[in-house]
């Protein structure tokens, strides 16, 4: 989302304001890396990093993506050089929290013009191989992320990719492309190979995943600048190029229809606290949308509106809006006024956290067979968001459940929790000792398997089949149980198994190559490895047939790629729904991708268990059926807005938008949901987002305007549906088949 832009640079009793505040949260501890005597040289390592930022909020200005393992020197400029006209600070901060990215690197940067250097700081660190996730820890700076790929490196390939770009299309007797014009990037590399490919539109366009062809159809000039980075993290010198585009001849006079919502968290009094969000919207049936533009107050500047506009300034404010169509038709200015103030003071105080582990004990005081540990925390301000657990100092995962321990062994588990307000409380220890009882028990893990090697199917590889950091062996891991829809799906999972695996030193490099290998000959997921599966659509028009649509919106089907898209000119939310049977238990499997247009994410969800909808007479719109006496199993990336996450029961069970695991737009995503009684388990990419029990009683949300709500009884059985949301929440489906459990 763009943010506000500020009118007025903040006074310097603002800033040092800010800087107390941001001292007292501890987002300054890295701090001293600043100062002058501690700022390592760059021959002093092996690399320079550098990241900068200025006046966005929304988006670091440059950030490295690739880098060699061993000593770099990272660089974080903040700085009047940089573009930073507001004195806005900004933090450089490495997470530590995530199990998916390194936490070998405790990096947290505060950098801003008025600093005693200026806003220029560095310092030196030692980067292991694998992913770190960086981000701004300042509220409301959230969107101010990445990921830095960190790979060993040859030290061999030093020479950046080839890269050229063309342009197509019909063009006009001035040369300008009629409609639209085509990039085509192409990049080449004999050394490590093509890593990634990237563009940006525009002078000043964030850099974004080349995977396809360009399509610019908006009137006007252009640039479109590329570059490419190459295994070995050589990156080529940024190339572009430029066009116009010239709207097709069309006898439109009529100009767009525009509109304009302000949402956010409110008062009594009917002010934003803390933020507002205006969603601009613009529609044109004749020539098309060109443009959408926007103006903070009444003298303010049009900007280019690309994304929902945050505004964080307490007070009054009105914003402008318009927008233009391809035939050069513009609507008249709209405005939207609304108010902001300051949210309630901040919570910041950690919660407090313990321990308690039980089980039977020997004389020695060791817990005979296993242990039982359960973790407990409370926050008598904001309230516990999450808890976490790291057993025998592997990765912290979320606590949900009273952890079963029953490897012979000494072990630890740290526990520490978050609270709503982002206080993280300092981690705990206890240890213990499990002893060997009348047997091992099986672990607690996908699949017991203690063979002395690693095998892949059938295949051996000879690689001892060693206990991995949380205490399940690789096999376990490997053979985790899942039915692969492909073998390709099956070696996506292996090479994510043995990318940790070699991140935490229990595999090297050969072992690696040997069981990827053991995975390619073992043909998992290969036409005859699934069986089982009922389809219920296959990408033809008479599966689809088989459907019933109901409410608002609408689905249109794609033969080429077998999949169906919500309509992006038919509004209104409604349901496509499987009316030929209801299932009991079953694992429902499909594929989804978010295609919502621009730069927003889309909105919809899969219901379960819903009655026949023309049962209910009752209710006058027999989509809300579905809502009513069903559940929905989110679809929704969008980091702003609704609380319920890709994952989420909606209405019953929440997950947060980095539990959801999200992928970039435009990226099918493998989605299974299995229910077996009451108890609901839901995969994404293979992997589990969200366990959900629905059970009498169970805490949801109250009804919102005209939703009939739930009065928390759910059935047994029934049919499954598709939500459409809206013409802008587009989302595809494809691949869908259930089988009965």
């Amino acid at each position: 989302m763009l943010p506000a832009r500020r009118r007025h640079r903040p006074t310097g009793f603002r800033v040092a304001l800010l800087a107390s505040l941001l001292m007292v949260l501890g987002l300054t501890s890295t701090a001293a890396y600043g100062r002058e005597d501690d700022r390592p040289s760059a021959a002093a390592a092996d690399q320079v990093l550098t990241w900068t930022a200025g006046d966005p909020i929304d988006r670091y200005l440059t950030a490295p993506r690739t880098a060699v393992a061993g000593r770099a020197t990272i660089v974080f400029e903040n700085s009047t050089a940089t573009g930073n006209t507001t004195s806005m600070p900004h933090t450089l901060t490495f997470g530590v929290s995530d199990p998916e990215f390194n936490d070998d690197v405790q990096l947290n940067i505060l950098a801003n013009p008025g600093d005693a250097e200026g806003g220029r700081h560095s310092v030196e660190v030692t980067l292991s191989p694998g992913r770190y996730f960086y981000h701004c820890t300042i509220p409301g700076h959230g969107r101010m992320q990445g990921i830095l790929t960190v790979t060993e490196g040859s030290g061999e390939d030093t020479e950046t990719p080839e890269t050229s770009a063309k342009v197509d299309g019909d063009r006009n007797g001035d040369g300008a492309y009629i409609g639209q014009a085509t990039v085509t990037v192409e990049a080449t590399d004999e050394g490590s190979g093509v890593d990634t490919v990237e563009y940006a539109l525009g002078a000043e366009g964030e850099w974004q995943p080349y995977t396809a062809p360009v399509v610019v159809n908006e009137v006007g000039e252009h640039t479109v600048r590329y570059r490419a980075t190459d295994g070995a993290g050589n990156t080529a010198p940024e190339k572009s190029v430029d066009f116009t585009v010239a709207a097709p001849p069309t006898d439109d006079e009529t100009p767009p229809e525009t509109s304009a919502t302000v949402t956010g968290e409110k008062d009594a009094a009917g002010a934003y606290l803390g933020m507002a969000t205006v969603t601009v919207t613009a529609s044109d049936t004749g020539s098309g949308v060109n443009t959408i533009e926007y103006a903070i107050g009444a003298d303010g500047a049009w900007q280019p509106y690309t994304a929902p506009v945050m505004v964080h300034e307490p007070g009054g404010h009105t914003v402008r809006y318009r927008a233009t169509d391809r035939s050069g038709n513009v609507a008249d200015e709209k405005t939207v006024g609304f108010t902001v103030v300051e949210p309630p003071s901040q919570d910041r105080t950690a919660p407090e956290t313990s321990v308690k582990v039980e089980g039977d004990k020997n004389s020695d005081g060791a817990f005979i067979t296993s242990a039982r540990a359960t973790v407990t925390a409370t926050d008598d301000d904001s309230g516990v968001e999450k808890v976490e657990y790291s057993l025998d100092g592997g990765p912290y995962l979320a606590y949900t459940a009273p952890v079963i321990v029953d490897r012979v062994g000494h072990h630890s588990i740290s526990h520490r929790a978050t609270d709503r307000a982002g206080n993280t409380s300092e981690a705990k220890k206890v240890s213990f000792t499990v002893a060997r009882g009348g047997g091992v028990p099986a672990p607690n893990c996908a699949e017991f398997d203690e063979r002395h090697t690693v095998f892949v199917g059938t295949v051996d590889t000879g690689v001892p089949n060693r206990i991995t950091r949380n205490r399940c062996t690789i096999n376990e891991l490997i053979e985790d149980e899942k039915d692969w829809s492909s073998h390709a799906l099956f070696l996506k999972h292996v090479k994510s198994v043995l990318d940790r695996l070699k991140t935490d030193g229990v595999i090297d490099q050969r072992e690696r190559r040997a069981i990827n290998r053991a995975a390619e000959q073992s043909g998992i997921g290969k036409p005859g490895q699934v069986e089982g599966y009922t389809k219920l659509f296959d990408g033809t028009a008479a599966s689809l047939a088989k459907w019933q649509h109901v409410g608002g919106g609408a689905f249109g089907l794609n033969e080429e790629e077998a999949s169906i898209t919500s309509s992006t000119t038919v509004g209104g939310m409604g349901m496509l729904w499987f009316p030929a049977r209801a299932y009991d238990d079953f694992s429902l499997k499909l594929q989804w991708r978010d295609d919502a247009p621009g730069s927003g994410n889309a909105n919809g969800g899969v219901f379960v268990r819903f009655p026949k909808v023309h049962d209910h007479p009752e209710e006058s719109r027999p989509e809300w059926v579905a809502i009513k006496y069903g559940h929905e199993i989110q679809v929704n990336d969008r980091p702003d807005g609704d609380m319920y996450k890709t994952g989420s029961v909606y209405g019953f069970d929440r997950v947060g938008l980095g539990g959801a695991g999200v992928t970039p737009k435009g990226t099918w995503n493998d989605y299974e949901i299995k229910v077996v009684d009451q108890h609901y388990e839901i995969y994404r990419n293979g992997v589990l987002i969200n366990e959900f029990d629905n059970t009498r009683g169970q805490l949801f949300e109250p009804p919102r305007g005209d939703d009939p709500g739930t009065d928390g009884r759910r059935f047994a059985s029934g049919h499954i549906g598709l939500q459409v949301h809206g013409v802008t929440d587009v989302i595809s489906y494809r691949d869908i088949r259930i089988k009965e459990l």
